[in-house]
């Protein structure tokens, strides 16, 4: 029992990996699981898995998430204040030397990315009170361990005049410091479902893993291809917001089967090529308080596993399906960026 919470969620693992845990299951991926993911490079090939981090385009797949922008840290010198490329004749006068210094404004879960369990939490009576109170993986609290919203100060041309703008546990960090790097196993859901809008429950995926000898063990970390990346990267920074919310297919998050394999599993990080893993469910208003990210809720807030979403998988799943393999090398750490709910993530498969 942690001093952090008296209940555990039902169906959760808090506690499993010791009372203060911050990596859930990635606990999984030690040396052993390591030298699994090497024993299945035979050629050398590798792919990168991320999208350029400026796609989808625009803000209709999240109105919350923007492109991200570069801005220039020096500029000015005899050229005029406008030029970017700054000589350093303008402080040494003999100095042949010419520099460019950039700050990247961006989302860190815009495009390719790791969520970290600071992503999403729960309403939940940790403490026995019989209130629900906000509380993340391993009963970490909101406004606590947990300050990502920030407020930012009276003076908003500032962009680093932030209080508190970081997550003191559970952030991306954690992730970064174990490396993230393990055998991964793909699915292609894509070559049985095409561009479908499809909710994959335990049943199809089962019937997927079987047709094509997919076994996923303990600490894998499972990647899902359904072709969604490869459809924003058609739509070339200009997406079609009715293709982003109807096309492609997910994991159901509301199948209690398909929730218990996952659980049951042991699978270390489920990635997928689409936007959330799961479909979101289109349903607001019940009689009763559910989640509205139900995959997200089972995974990050009550059994530690990550999700990556938006990764680039097309390239590899071809090569995997024309040589009859589905496992790799994944090696896939984020940003070491302390406090911060998510990341891009550059991955590499090798083959």
């Amino acid at each position: 029992m942690s001093e952090r919470w008296k209940n555990a969620p039902e169906n959760s693992n808090w506690g499993h990996f010791g009372p203060d845990d911050q990596r859930g299951r990635m606990n999984l991926v030690d040396e052993k699981k390591v030298l699994q993911g090497v024993a299945e490079v035979k050629t050398g090939k590798s792919f990168s898995l991320s999208l350029p981090l400026d796609f989808p385009g625009g803000n209709a797949l999240n109105p919350a998430r923007f492109p991200p922008r570069l801005v220039s840290t020096r500029r000015g010198g005899p050229e005029g204040p406008e030029n970017y490329v700054l000589g350093l004749d303008v402080m040494e006068p003999n100095a042949t030397d010419v520099v460019c210094d950039d700050i990247a404004i961006l989302a860190t879960q815009y495009s390719t990315q790791w969520d970290s369990f600071a992503h999403v939490g729960s309403y939940f009576d940790a403490d026995g009170d019989g209130v629900a109170e906000k509380v993340f993986y391993n009963g970490y609290r909101a406004n606590a361990d947990i300050r990502p919203a920030a407020d930012v100060a009276s003076d908003t041309s500032d962009l680093f005049a932030f209080k508190n703008p970081k997550a003191t546990a559970l952030g991306i960090e954690n992730l970064a410091q174990h490396g993230a790097q393990g055998r991964g196993v793909l699915v292609d859901l894509h070559a049985h479902y095409g561009r479908a809008r499809t909710k994959i429950g335990y049943d199809a995926l089962m019937r997927v893993m079987e047709e094509d000898n997919v076994v996923v063990e303990a600490g894998d970390m499972l990647c899902l291809h359904t072709g969604f990346a490869e459809m924003i990267l058609e739509m070339n920074r200009n997406p079609d917001p009715e293709k982003l919310h109807h096309t492609c297919t997910g994991l159901d998050g509301e199948d209690e089967k398909l929730l218990q394999w996952i659980t049951d599993s042991g699978v270390a990080a489920i990635i997928a090529d689409n936007y959330a893993v799961e479909i979101i469910p289109t349903r607001w208003m019940e009689p009763i308080r559910k989640p509205k990210l139900p995959l997200h809720a089972h995974c990050l807030f009550k059994n530690g596993i990550h999700l990556g979403e938006l990764w680039y998988l097309t390239p590899l799943a071809t090569w995997l399906r024309a040589n009859d393999r589905n496992r790799f090398l994944l090696t896939a750490p984020p940003l070491h960026l302390p406090g911060a709910v998510g990341s891009p993530v550059n991955p590499i498969a090798t083959v």
